[in-house]
């Protein structure tokens, strides 16, 4: 559940501080809120990472289950860029 949750947690910062859109993390210039928005973006992103080894470290789920985590983290990745590809073309 702590993977779900930082799944649903990696899109906020974009939602709210980006006004649903992806520019704004490879951009340069910004403001107080938009520099937040990266960091919550990155900080979810590597807890979603973190989870899955801290929990397999203290024994709490099994190596195959961490290894499911990481692929469905990698599929996220995926549809991120997929999205951000998309709508950096203005044809869609």
């Amino acid at each position: 559940m702590f993977a779900a949750l930082m799944y649903v947690l990696v899109p906020m910062p974009c939602l709210f501080f980006g006004g649903g859109s992806t520019h704004f993390l490879t951009s340069r210039d910004g403001d107080g809120w938009i520099n937040a928005a990266k960091f919550l973006t990155g900080a979810s992103s590597v807890g979603s990472i973190a989870i899955p080894v801290i929990l397999r470290h203290a024994d709490l789920i099994s190596t195959g289950a961490m290894w499911i985590e990481f692929t469905s983290f990698f599929i996220l990745v995926c549809t991120v860029m997929c999205f951000h590809r998309v709508s950096l073309e203005e044809d869609w």
